[in-house]
């Protein structure tokens, strides 16, 4: 799976970034538009010169990966970019699904990659998924703020429940009056992800052996759980800019060595 694994990861580092390497935010809708296109030409055999396109098509020639799930990646990525900064993600829920839409489905791919059917290993990898998802999100939160200074990675209904939601001409916006409510909302969706690891690790002893190892970003969602949680849900702590997700490098790699070599995610 690692051919796969790396085209793929590549592929969703560049529908990812678009939009941060983009002077207009139509530009970065351009490019993912291309990457709708290139999908459907890559299918078609017709070759692209793009290198992560090329090293997709070589992965999908060889394994058989699912249209649908590259393009459910790429429309999901759309639909984020397309919203202004101010229509806030209603609920946890719809973090959720953005979450499942594009790193579960990325682990998805991986898995269908290696050939491997399963339906405890696909339950498992939609919960890592969705915990790696969310948590890199409220990572994000000081990058999207210092860009458009909201926080649209925060539910309406967690913003509001701690005293963040402002409404102003018919808007709802996130103000940041109390870093006390901010780590209070980071912390309800970090424990939303938490619930998601927990479960993902309560299906272990049903996932094949050889999946496992495709399961392995739930370590690095781990690190940034306890790192935040070592800040106390603060996402502008400089803490957690150090290292890999406010780990030592050293430290980060032993760990994942370790789970790696004992069959765990």
């Amino acid at each position: 799976m690692r051919k796969a694994a790396f085209a793929l990861r590549a592929f969703n580092v560049e529908t990812a970034r678009a939009m941060d390497v983009a002077s207009d935010p139509k530009i970065g809708l351009m490019r993912l538009v291309w990457w709708q296109e290139a999908i459907d030409k890559i299918y078609a055999n017709k070759l692209i010169e793009h290198p992560t396109a090329q090293a997709l098509s070589s992965v999908i020639s060889e394994s058989k990966i699912s249209k649908a799930w590259l393009k459910r990646l790429v429309e999901a990525r759309i639909n984020d970019a397309s919203r202004e900064a101010t229509d806030l993600p209603e609920s946890i829920e719809d973090l959720e699904k953005y979450a499942e839409n594009t790193a579960s489905t990325l682990l998805y791919m991986t898995l269908q990659a290696g050939g491997i059917r399963s339906t405890a290993v696909d339950h498992a990898a939609s919960h890592v998924g969705k915990a790696s998802g969310l948590l890199l999100l409220l990572k994000s939160l000081p990058y999207h703020a210092s860009r458009n200074r909201h926080f649209s990675y925060i539910p309406a209904k967690v913003a509001a429940k701690h005293g963040l939601l402002v409404k102003e001409g018919g808007r709802s916006e996130i103000h940041l009056d109390s870093r006390e409510g901010l780590c209070d909302a980071v912390f309800e969706i970090a424990s939303a992800a938490n619930a998601h690891l927990l479960k993902a690790r309560e299906l272990a002893d049903a996932v094949p052996s050889e999946a496992r190892k495709a399961l392995l970003p739930a370590v690095p969602a781990q690190v940034l759980l306890d790192s935040l949680s070592r800040v106390q849900f603060d996402v502008f702590d400089s803490r957690l800019a150090r290292g890999i997700l406010g780990k030592p490098p050293l430290s980060f790699q032993l760990k994942l060595k370790w789970y790696s070599w004992r069959g765990k995610y």
